[in-house]
C-alpha cells in the first residue's frame, strides 16, 4: 500500500512493508531477544548461583504468569529498540524495514513504547493477518512500517 503526504515542503511516498518482511521482522527478533536473556541468565546465575537452588514451580496460575511477564518484557525490548534506533529494531535492520508514524515522520519514544505495549494484548497477533498488513500496534498507535528502499522519506 502506497499513502502520499506532504511533510515541509517535501513529498514523502511511504509503501508499507510486505507480509513477509513484517513476519521476519518478528522473528529476528524474537531470536536476538531469547540470545540477550540467555547471555543476561548467564551472568545473573554466575553472579547469584543460590538462584539456582530454587525450586521449579508445576502451578499453571504461575506458570500463566510467567509467559504474561515475558510477553511484557519483549514489549518492552522491542519499543526500547525502536526507540534507541529511531523506529528500528535488529530486524528491521535486517530487513530493510522502518517505523513511522502515518505522515512519515520519526516516532517518539511514547509511540515506540506503545506499540510494544499493545502487542501485550491477547490476540493482537492475529491482527496482522489482513490485507494490507494493519495490525492493532501499527493502527492505535497511527503508524506504519515502512520498506525504506522503495519508500521516499523526509528525515526529520
Amino acid at each position: 500500500m502506497t499513502e502520499e503526504s506532504h511533510i515541509l515542503g517535501f513529498e514523502t511516498d511511504l509503501v508499507q512493508a510486505s507480509h513477509g518482511k513484517r513476519l521476519a521482522n518478528y522473528f529476528i527478533d524474537a531470536i536476538a531477544f531469547f540470545v540477550l536473556t540467555f547471555i543476561f541468565a548467564i551472568i545473573y546465575y554466575a553472579l547469584f548461583p543460590v538462584a539456582l537452588d530454587l525450586p521449579e514451580s508445576d502451578n499453571p496460575v504461575n506458570n500463566l504468569m510467567e509467559q504474561v511477564l515475558w510477553t511484557v518484557v519483549f514489549a518492552i525490548y522491542l519499543g526500547l529498540s525502536e526507540t534507541l534506533m529511531k523506529g528500528r529494531t535488529i530486524g528491521k535492520y535486517v530487513t530493510g524495514t522502518k517505523t513511522v508514524n502515518q505522515d512519515g515522520t520519526p516516532i517518539s519514544a511514547g509511540t515506540a513504547f506503545a506499540r510494544g505495549l499493545i502487542r501485550v494484548i491477547p490476540f493482537e497477533v492475529f491482527s496482522a493477518l489482513g490485507s494490507p498488513c494493519f495490525p492493532w500496534h501499527d493502527k492505535w498507535s497511527k503508524t506504519y512500517v515502512i520498506d525504506i528502499r522503495a519508500s521516499t522519506l523526509q528525515e526529520g
